[in-house]
Order: structure tokens, then C-alpha cells, then sequence
């Protein structure tokens, strides 16, 4: 690994926090099945509504800027916010009554999943501007040439380590999950009560991220001078126009009219377009095109949709996979991908990213295919072949193995493309602003999810909880025509846009 500096510890403790934040991923999903009667298109549509958060990047990163010396308070405000979500989620789980008495057990379960990602979104602002501050006083006295190649090596360290930092804070709360579920199936007395501990357990997640701001101010306590972001009219101009669409957002949710979440997600693009294009207006009109054909690519690649809530249930009820399995699939998936992103260091790097983009396309289609095979039964023929060797587990395992590293390989060049191509007159305005252009894209992948789900209708078996009768049969007929679109569009659509971009004057030369 390359070299450690204790300036890199406060942002990485606050990127651990969100790595950590998985602990209670498992029990999410087996509340959501059991005792919330969601369809999956719907928990999609929570899923569009906690992605636009994210947006806020824009304006809170002007904040964080303008009033850099109260940053702390940034990180205790998003520590409080995720600090309630899971108290509300433990409320639930073992207060039913007492929560019922003022909401519905979904209004609550909404506004969790609401207050997370805008709890993280505030820390995570905070920590990318941290990162910013602990590379760049190190090179106040080199040669531009040299400054911007030393830049751009550590900046890609600090993001290396940051990705670290999140996906072992995975394999830890994957390790924690395994031995806490270990011999738990669904007639477990009292489950509840185990899943309520174990978001009493998740409140040490805050605790991480305010560690870091501790350690920061501790660090530079001495510090006779901390770097100043310079605010401007562009500044103020993008936090006027990230307030009135995150204003927008929320009128327009609240109203409920038709096609809000396109609106919404129509007018995101619309406004970080223009910001965008604002930033990059005094580039050379060759990096302004190469730019937006690299943004197009990325755009459509985060895009792709999902198979939803509805392979998980599959996997549950059809497959027999519990919480302890679940647990060895999140081990699997974090260990590998640790390791993948140090062999795949040197590719990330240099590999140019339409290639990259073009290859990851590809196979993130094929690994749609081991959950096919197995929806047609092909694991019980396996099975069979192998003496129970080759089963339903052992192939969620090596696709998983395959899997894993796919989305880290395809991140931490796009954070280091963010970092390359940011006027420096403007990096921390530019890195947020692209941050949440790929975010939206998020967004977008929820709602075409949800699309497919309410096209494909997957539903589980669903049980009364005092009288145990069956209130909606378990339904996976569409499911293998869910995964074959999957396969169709996760393969063609980022194929076709790659092709059509590289061939117009937009072509991506990164």
C-alpha cells in the first residue's frame, strides 16, 4: 500500500462510519419481508426518495466551505440525524405499540430511511473536503509541473484509502453479523428483540465519524493557519439554485402528483447540468466535450437498473438463504473486494475510462446469469452432479467472489477523474457538483428498478402476525423475465452509449 500519513485518519474515520453503517443491512431486509407489507416497486420508490439527499452535496459543501471553522458541527448534526434513524428502527422492532400511537410502522420506517442518507450526506461533505485539505498543503512550494503530478498521485492515495477505509468497516459489521446470526433462523423466539439490538449495537457508527472530527482538531490545534476555500458569485450562485431545487423537491414529493419523481429527477439533471457547464465554460473546448462525453458514459453505466427487493426474497424463501448465510455473502464480498482493488490498482489507473466502463458493462450483465440459472433450477442439477458440493450457496458465493470488486473498480477511477479534471480555482465546488450529477444517477437506477418491478410484479408470502394466516401468496413467476431484462438492458444500453459518444466530437479520451 502506498504511504500512510495521520493527516489521512480524521476523513477515513468519517468514510469507515458509512462502511460500518451496513450492520444493520441484514435486518433491513428481513423487517422489510416479514413485517412490512411493501411491494418491492414501492420500496424502489423510498429508494429514489433517500437517493436525492445526496443532492445536497451542492449546497452543504458551500456551507462547509464558507463556514469551514464550524465543520464540526456539520459531522455532530449528521452523527444526531443517524443516531435517530436507528433509534426509530429499534422503536419499532421492539415498541411497536408505543411508536403506533403516533405513526403508522411505515410513516416511521419512511422517515428512517430518509433522515440516514441525509445524516451520511453531511458527514460525507465534510470528509471529502478534509481529504482536500490534507493533500493539498503539502505542495505549497513545489513547481506547478510537479505540483499538479504529486496532486493528482495523492489525491488518488487519499481515495484509495477512503475506499479502504469504507469497505472494512463492511467486512467488520459482515463479520459481527455472522457470529451474531450464526444458528438464527426465521422461528427464532423474540427475533425482534435480537433486531432491535442489534440497531442499539449501530449507534456506535456515529460515534466513529465524531471520532474523526476529534482527532482533526486535535491534530491541527496547533495549526496556526487552515486553508480557506474562497467563495465567489459562481459559489452563491449554486447554492441559491441547490436551495431552490431541494425546496422543489420537497413541495413536489409532498404533493403527490403524477410522474413527481421523473419532475424531479428531469429537473436535478437540468440544474447540475447547468452548474456543470458554468464550471468547466473557461477549459479548452477539447476537455469541455471530452468531459461531458466521460460524464454521459458514467451517467448511463450508474443508471442501469436493479432486480429490487424481489431476488433477495427469492433468495430467502425459494433458496433458503438466512441471515447467517447473508452474512458470509457480505464477508465474501467486502474480503474480495479489498483485495481486488490492489490487483486491480495499476488497471484503475491507467486504463482509459471508456474501455473500463465498456468492460465493466459486460460483465456486470453476464453476473446477472448465475441468479437465472438458479430461478430454472440449475443448482439442484449441479447439486446433484457434485454430491452437494455445487449448490445454490456455493454459487452465490463465487458469483459474489466474481462480483464484488466491480463497483470499487469502477468508483475509484471516477473519484480520481472528479480530481483530475477540477479547475482549481473551483475543486471543492466541482468535486461536489459531479459528486451529486453521479448520485442523481443513483436515483435514476431506483426508478427505472421500480419500473421493472411494477412491470415484472414479484411478490412474497406475506402472514398475518397474530393469526399467522397467509394474506398474499408468494408470486415468482415474472422473475426470470426480470433478470433476462436485466441482462438485455445492463448490456446494451451502456454498450450502445459508449459507442455513439466515442464516435462524436464528445468522445472520451480519459
Amino acid at each position: 500500500m502506498p504511504t500512510f500519513k495521520i493527516a489521512y485518519l480524521p476523513p477515513l474515520l468519517i468514510y469507515a462510519s458509512a462502511g460500518v453503517s451496513g450492520l444493520t443491512s441484514i435486518v433491513g431486509v428481513f423487517f422489510i419481508k416479514d413485517y412490512l407489507s411493501l411491494s418491492a416497486a414501492f420500496i424502489a420508490s423510498i429508494g429514489f426518495w433517500a437517493g436525492i439527499p445526496w443532492a445536497l452535496k451542492m449546497p452543504i459543501g458551500f456551507l462547509i466551505d464558507r463556514y469551514w471553522y464550524f465543520k464540526q458541527y456539520f459531522v455532530y448534526l449528521g452523527a444526531f440525524l443517524v443516531s435517530i434513524s436507528l433509534i426509530i428502527m429499534y422503536g419499532i422492532l421492539v415498541h411497536k405499540g408505543l411508536m403506533l400511537k403516533y405513526f403508522d410502522i411505515k410513516v416511521w420506517f419512511i422517515i428512517s430511511s430518509i433522515l440516514t442518507p441525509i445524516g451520511y450526506v453531511l458527514q460525507d461533505v465534510v470528509a471529502d473536503a478534509m481529504t482536500v485539505e490534507a493533500v493539498e498543503p503539502n505542495f505549497k512550494s513545489k513547481l506547478n509541473n510537479i505540483k499538479t503530478k504529486l496532486i493528482k498521485k495523492e489525491h488518488t492515495i487519499v481515495q484509495l484509502y477512503g475506499r479502504f477505509a469504507i469497505i472494512f468497516g463492511s467486512l467488520l459489521v459482515g463479520l459481527i453479523n455472522f457470529f451474531i446470526f450464526k444458528g438464527i433462523d426465521k422461528n427464532y423466539p423474540d427475533i425482534n428483540l435480537l433486531y432491535g439490538k442489534i440497531y442499539i449495537y449501530a449507534l456506535i457508527i456515529p460515534s466513529i465519524s465524531v471520532s474523526g472530527i476529534i482527532l482533526f482538531n486535535f491534530l491541527n490545534k496547533k495549526a496556526t493557519k487552515a486553508i480557506k476555500f474562497k467563495t465567489s458569485k459562481l459559489d452563491y450562485q449554486i447554492f441559491i439554485g441547490s436551495c431552490i431545487f431541494v425546496i422543489f423537491t420537497i413541495i413536489l414529493g409532498s404533493l403527490k402528483i403524477p410522474f413527481s419523481r421523473e419532475i424531479v429527477l428531469g429537473c436535478s439533471l437540468l440544474l447540475i447540468s447547468i452548474l456543470m457547464r458554468l464550471l468547466i465554460k473557461n477549459l479548452r473546448k477539447e476537455d469541455q466535450h471530452t468531459i461531458v462525453g466521460t460524464a454521459i458514459i458514467i451517467f448511463v453505466f450508474r443508471a442501469m437498473p436493479g432486480p429490487g427487493a424481489g431476488l433477495n426474497w427469492f433468495e430467502i424463501d425459494i433458496l433458503g438463504f438466512n441471515q447467517s448465510f447473508f452474512s458470509i455473502l457480505s464477508i465474501t464480498s467486502a474480503l474480495i473486494t479489498l483485495i481486488g482493488m490492489l490487483v486491480f490498482k495499476n488497471i484503475m489507473i491507467n486504463a482509459p475510462l471508456a474501455k473500463l466502463f465498456l468492460i465493466l458493462s459486460i460483465l456486470s450483465s453476464i453476473l446477472y446469469s448465475p441468479s437465472l440459472f438458479m430461478y430454472y433450477g440449475f443448482h439442484e442439477y449441479t447439486s446433484v452432479i457434485t454430491n452437494g458440493l455445487i449448490d445454490a450457496k456455493f454459487i452465490a458465493l463465487l458469483n459474489t467472489a466474481v462480483e464484488s470488486p466491480l463497483s470499487q473498480v469502477a468508483m475509484i477511477p471516477l473519484l480520481a477523474w472528479i480530481a483530475k479534471n477540477a479547475p482549481s480555482k473551483y475543486k471543492a465546488t466541482f468535486f461536489a457538483v459531479f459528486a451529486s450529477f453521479t448520485n442523481i444517477a443513483l436515483s435514476a437506477r431506483e426508478l427505472f428498478t421500480s419500473y421493472l418491478n411494477n412491470i415484472f410484479i414479484i411478490k412474497r408470502e406475506i402472514l398475518d402476525t397474530q393469526s399467522s394466516k397467509i394474506i398474499e401468496e408468494a408470486n415468482y413467476n415474472d422473475l426470470d423475465n426480470l433478470l433476462i431484462s436485466l441482462i438485455l438492458l445492463t448490456l446494451i444500453i451502456p454498450v450502445i452509449t459508449i459507442y455513439l459518444v466515442q464516435r462524436s466530437k464528445f468522445k472520451s479520451i480519459e
